[in-house]
């Protein structure tokens, strides 16, 4: 039987926002569960946690919501020997703590303006609560779960999911949303950026949770870069058409803009390197939320990504008209995501572009985290459902010869990021399974997905009912169980 460790006391009045019902419907109890029922059987052949991210707001909003400003809410299913047990906690972030004490929420949220929050914010923005919502990766033996606009990073325990408190050596202006592990040597790439210059920063930390390295990297002004690649000796950061106004930040008004007439840029430094040996490359306007994987190819560098044929949408006619705006930015549909590859020769600084797949439009693709930095072949992209940031489904794509297949969750049913699974004694790269959160509305309930990486289209090899119905979340991670300090 599950067992329900905790509610927490949450101030949200009922309302018509459409992130915060439906799929989008907040979770307050923090549940321990281990005899789940199960439809199919869990394979055996692997052992590790798989973990997701969550934006559960447990006040009402100062002014206007956004899905980003939600507290972060973590839920963890534990695999191992065929059995599975289940654990989701909330990031106690300082704010969280905060606004509990308040009874209130104390900051505006992304959408509102710096002058009506009651407490100053963390990283980028100097209003902004770090609610630790956004992206999860494991380091060091430790979960870290971050903010999409550069928050302190919390490290949680894996075996128990309790908050342990803020990443040690995270630096003044923060870390960014998606810091980067090398699961060979064990290091973690990151960068940061603020509205002072200059406006980036780029650090490097060791499989002993230490910083190593931590270098500036100037921009032309304030920019919002979101994720990163790197390669086995390069890291790969971006500088986008995409900004805040420097006139209204003086203002303290965070308006961010896009400029299509100017190009994007990539900078390729050593993962060591220093601010002389940054190198620059040039690319076709546009704006990218997230890259799959980077590799060397003689005197390139290769880096895969979606890239937006559309970065400033207009407002979605199906969202309701108070909430039009809020949509556009978060919807693929609008944004129009492909998935793309750019070249940059480190000789003569020409860069190549291609599209890989433009048959739908996709986006937080995955792989074989095995293949980080190397020539890779195979990506698992989600699907997303028009008007909604909602995922319905999974396209693998083969890069060499072009196949795709393809599993649709089914009829209101809304998954998320999916990770690749090694399997135990695996000889090929996609010999394991994906796996996914997935919320079914019809059935009003959530479950845990798991399926054959080589063939997605049979569906499930297992589904395993969650003890409640969870909000529907974006970034996961699995970690095998060796990566997990205190593991059995």
């Amino acid at each position: 039987m599950p067992t329900l460790v905790n509610t927490v006391a949450a101030t949200v009045s009922e309302n018509d926002h459409p992130y915060m019902n439906g799929a989008w419907t907040p979770n307050y109890d923090e549940y321990d569960a281990n005899d789940m029922e199960v439809i199919g059987e869990i394979p055996t052949d692997i052992d590790g946690i798989y973990v997701r991210n969550t934006e559960n707001p447990v006040h009402d909003a100062i002014g206007k919501y956004h899905p980003f400003d939600g507290d972060g809410m973590l839920h963890m299913m534990r695999i191992s020997n065929g059995k599975a047990e289940y654990k989701n906690r909330f990031v106690r972030t300082r704010a969280f703590e905060a606004e509990a004490e308040a009874g209130e929420a104390l900051w505006i949220g992304c959408m509102g303006k710096p002058d009506r929050s009651k407490r100053p914010g963390w990283g980028a923005h100097s209003y902004l609560k770090d609610s630790s919502s956004t992206d999860v990766l494991v380091h060091a033996g430790k979960i870290l779960s971050t903010f999409w606009q550069c928050g302190e990073g919390y490290r949680l325990d894996p075996q128990s999911l309790d908050t342990l408190g803020i990443e040690g050596w995270t630096p003044i202006d923060g870390i960014s949303a998606h810091p980067k592990v090398d699961l060979n040597t064990g290091e973690l790439m990151f960068f940061n950026y603020s509205t002072h210059f200059p406006y980036m920063h780029y650090g490097v930390v060791g499989a002993d949770n230490k910083l190593k390295h931590y270098i500036p990297v100037e921009l032309p002004g304030p920019r919002l870069p979101h994720d990163m690649a790197f390669t086995k000796n390069f890291s790969i950061l971006n500088d986008f058409p995409q900004f805040w106004l420097k006139e209204a930040i003086k203002q303290k008004l965070y308006i961010p803009v896009y400029d299509d007439s100017m190009p994007a840029r990539f900078a390729v430094l050593p993962r060591y390197g220093n601010p002389e040996d940054i190198k620059w490359f040039e690319a076709e306007n546009t704006y990218v939320l997230h890259f799959l994987n980077a590799f060397e190819d003689g005197d390139e560098v290769v880096m895969d990504g979606y890239f937006q044929e559309n970065p400033r949408p207009d407002p979605l006619m199906s969202m309701p008209e108070k909430y039009q705006l809020l949509g556009s930015n978060v919807d693929l549909h609008s944004l129009q995501t492909y998935l793309h590859r750019w070249r940059f020769n480190m000789k003569t600084g020409e860069t190549i572009e291609e599209r890989l797949y433009d048959d739908e439009i996709v986006e937080f693709g995955t792989f074989n985290q095995n293949m980080m930095g190397e020539k890779y072949r195979y990506v698992y992209s989600v699907l997303g459902e028009k008007g909604w940031f909602l995922f319905t489904g999974l396209v693998k794509h083969d890069l060499e010869t072009g196949e795709t297949k393809r599993y649709d969750f089914g009829e209101q049913r809304y998954g998320s990021e999916a990770p690749f699974i090694p399997r135990k004694g695996a000889v090929d790269e996609d010999d394991g399974y994906i796996i996914s959160f997935i919320t079914d509305m019809k059935l009003d309930r959530s479950e845990c997905v798991i399926l054959d990486a080589k063939d997605i289209e049979k569906g499930p090899v297992c589904q395993i009912i969650l003890p409640h119905r969870i909000c529907s979340g974006t970034h996961a991670v699995w970690a095998e169980a060796g990566e997990l300090e205190g593991a059995a």
